[in-house]
């Protein structure tokens, strides 16, 4: 029996991409994961995963799988290249390349599910921090109708409320808890000072009356408020007094989609909007969770490959930024690579009538489009190395916990080839059988 173990090894399991954990393996299993949370555990798994390819639905080599990968994209009018989850940045870079080269669409899940938040980013501008300053620095934590027990279920134990920083010694003593929840979008953090209830229709009004509030050069923020409010005035002069309190105050709030409640879009930019007001008072982060799989390693690696985060076009041959294209021609050949399992519904439906190649963990079980290819990789962080972003866009580097035959990052790159194989001129001296 072979058993050996892999310290600080980063888990994609969600965003906060925790790089503390120790993996046990035996006889190429992962039998313990130490420290990962559960979301991490049922990410890491056993480590197993399929090594096949498809054509069709029918088995075939990799060879095989990638010549008729590269005859579908030679004859594809509209392509789309689409990031899933479950890759690394080496892999998103190659993804870029492929899309360059094929005058393809290329885009993330960060459209189906952070878009909002992106755009609000982009047009109000974004005051952020690391975790690890918040970790040392901040004094107000402000949880923002997010599940952070359940999608984020060590960001407390290990940045805040809980440890201690350099400018908060105590840790959870000194600092102060405050939660508000929206409708059924409750905050799920464990250890609160205050909590506020605001339902879902004056969530944007009590955002609002908040930056007008603290606004105000008066310490409690509150002697301008109309006498006769409604409630995002009344709930809005107690926050406002608990947030004008703060030498540092985090904002903590999920930037993708909740299921709970049905919430106003323009959320994000009167989040973004307060911190940007309580900078003005003493220093306020504005820090957005993301989901796992290296989501937000995708939006920096087009970012810097292209100059945009997501929906981008390459069919003029230069990037062109189009993240609210609802026009756009559907696709007649798409490559998703990345995890299929984690696209949600929309994301799967806008594949329906396409042609799919899909190159990624268990994409030979996808049923995805009308006809496809499919080619296993491994899981980025499990199977294969490189690097992935934490939700606060810092750079992680990812381990290897068991060998996987191929690499996305691999397979990526091999397609290209042969795309590019394909598409050169031959002379009149070349035989016409040349690869």
């Amino acid at each position: 029996m072979t058993a050996h173990t892999i310290d600080d090894v980063t888990c994609l399991g969600c965003g906060c991409a925790c790089d503390d954990i120790r993996v046990s393996v035996q006889n190429e299993r992962i039998v313990e994961a130490r420290n990962a949370c559960v979301l991490g555990r049922a990410w890491f798994g056993d480590g197993t995963i399929p090594s096949i390819n498809r054509v069709d639905g029918r088995e075939a080599p990799l060879s095989e799988a990638l010549a008729e990968a590269a005859d579908r994209l030679a004859g594809s009018a509209h392509p789309l290249v689409y990031l899933a989850p479950g890759i690394s940045c080496e892999a998103q870079r190659e993804a870029a390349g492929l899309a360059d080269l094929l005058r393809a669409r290329l885009d993330s899940t960060t459209s189906a599910n952070a878009l909002p938040f992106i755009v609000a980013a982009q047009e109000r501008g974004l005051a952020s921090a690391t975790f690890g300053e918040i970790r040392n620095r901040a004094d107000v934590i402000l949880f923002w109708a997010i599940d952070v027990g359940d999608r984020y279920p060590r960001f407390e134990s290990r940045y805040a409320p809980a440890p201690a920083g350099l400018a908060v010694p105590n840790g959870r003593r000194g600092r102060r808890v405050i939660a508000v929840d929206v409708g059924a979008a409750t905050s799920t953090a464990t250890d609160i000072d205050r909590r506020f209830a605001v339902s879902a229709q004056d969530e944007v009004a009590v955002l609002v009356a908040l930056q007008g509030l603290l606004r105000e050069p008066t310490p409690a923020g509150v002697s301008l408020a109309p006498a006769d409010d409604g409630p995002g005035w009344s709930t809005g002069r107690e926050l406002a007094t608990e947030l004008a309190s703060g030498r540092y105050v985090a904002v903590v709030f999920d930037a993708e989609p909740d299921d709970r409640e049905r919430r106003s879009r323009q959320r994000f930019d009167a989040i973004l909007g307060l911190s940007h007001v309580l900078n003005q008072r003493s220093r306020c982060a504005a820090v957005a969770l993301r989901g796992g799989g290296n989501r937000s390693g995708a939006d920096t690696v087009l970012t810097s490959q292209t100059g945009y985060p997501l929906g981008i076009d390459f069919s003029r041959g230069y990037p062109r930024y189009r993240p609210l294209a609802d026009g756009a021609v559907a696709p007649d050949v798409g490559v998703v690579i990345g995890d299929v399992s984690l696209l949600t519904p929309p994301e799967i439906g806008a594949l329906r009538d396409a042609s799919v190649i899909a190159i990624g963990p268990a994409a030979s079980s996808t049923s995805l489009g009308t006809a496809s290819v499919t080619i296993d990789t491994g899981v980025a962080g499990i199977h294969e190395s490189g690097s992935a972003v934490r939700a606060d866009d810092v750079p992680l580097p990812l381990r290897v916990s068991v060998p996987s035959v191929v690499s996305a990052t691999d397979v990526i790159r091999a397609l290209t080839l042969r795309v590019l194989a394909d598409a050169r001129p031959r002379s009149t001296n070349e035989p016409a059988g040349t690869p």
